[in-house]
């Protein structure tokens, strides 16, 4: 069974389960299935469970966690290879999921494109977080959720063409949230083409919508497909929890 559901989420990126009431520890279980969990950098886990974070939107909010098109964490060295969610409240229409393959993405380019992107390496930078304006992903105000984040931006230097290591697929590694400028360039000079790599990626015939109810549980591969929670249930709480996996360095 693990190992025809590994062989499905590689070949589909996105894995959806309905009715699953799973307790905390049985959430870790289910994420240990596909790799090894590994703790958030900006925002503290669950109480004997440090793995798992809870991500909610409460009534008075009106900006989500991670509102934004992008892959979790690219800033980092070594990125997660996954992220799995598990909808605890969800409010009574609206907050659903877009997920977008980077592997479909990647194929629709020229080849001209192709060929001039591949050896390009993109900066991705934390500081780029705030464009979503997430109370949790501000880490100057960690005080105000009681934690003490690190107040230092992170930055990494990744494949603007990432090749999949499990599947040898190519994919396109970049994403508004958090890819700042081509390594070597200002951010100026890469601003044109980074622009129209964001807006091709996600075009519709991309992407797939996932609609949540208490219970689902989706695992996504971070390492070709990139998310968007869509921020349109104001005045509603909605509470997901999250763990990330470890992932490698992306070549």
């Amino acid at each position: 069974m693990q190992t025809s559901l590994r062989a499905a989420w590689l070949e589909h990126l996105v894995l959806v389960f309905r009715d699953q009431p799973l307790s905390l520890d049985r959430f870790v279980d289910f994420a240990r299935l596909f790799g090894d969990p590994v703790e958030y950098p900006f925002v503290p886990g669950l109480e004997g469970h440090p793995e798992v974070i809870e991500i909610a939107k409460l009534p008075d909010e009106t900006v989500n966690f991670g509102g934004i098109w992008h892959s979790d964490t690219t800033y980092l060295e070594h990125p997660p290879m996954a992220t799995t969610l598990i909808a605890r409240e969800i409010p009574p229409s609206g907050g659903d999921t877009l997920f977008a393959n980077q592997y479909a993405a990647f194929d629709a380019l020229s080849p001209a494109m192709q060929e001039m992107l591949t050896p390009l390496q993109g900066v991705s930078s934390s500081s780029l977080a705030d464009v979503s304006k997430t109370r949790e992903d501000r880490r100057r105000d960690a005080a105000s959720v009681g934690y003490d984040a690190p107040a230092e931006d992170f930055e990494a230097v990744h494949p603007v063409v990432r090749t999949h290591p499990e599947t040898g697929r190519r994919s396109l590694f970049v994403n508004v949230a958090h890819t700042a400028r081509f390594d070597g360039m200002t951010e100026e000079e890469s601003r044109p083409l980074l622009q129209f790599l964001f807006a091709h990626q996600v075009r519709p015939e991309f992407t797939c919508r996932v609609r949540w109810a208490v219970g689902t549980l989706v695992l996504w591969d971070n390492r070709c497909a990139m998310h968007n929670p869509i921020n349109d249930y104001h005045g509603h709480r909605r509470v997901m929890n999250r763990i990330t996996l470890a992932g490698d360095r992306p070549s």
